[in-house]
């Protein structure tokens, strides 16, 4: 699979998480709402989009902030 351009469900993952959202049930329900999608298969989704060198290109501000949330996080474990 060699494809150039995010699909159309990636995009919305990073425009989603671009957003700012009040609490963590307002982000899940535009998950729900928006993507149809449940919040764990949604952020497996996103885990998946943020090692995919064309996420980093389509959005490269937003991949590198939650690389960086990802990597502190880990490092708390």
């Amino acid at each position: 699979m060699d494809r150039q351009e995010l699909d159309a469900r990636e995009q919305a993952v990073l425009a989603l998480e671009r957003r700012g959202f009040a609490s963590s049930g307002a982000k899940e329900r535009a998950i729900r709402e928006e993507l149809g999608l449940a919040p764990v298969r949604y952020y497996q989704l996103l885990n998946a989009l943020l090692d995919d060198e064309r996420a980093l290109a389509h959005d490269p501000v937003t991949v590198n902030r939650l690389r960086r949330v990802r990597e502190a996080r880990r490092g708390e474990r």
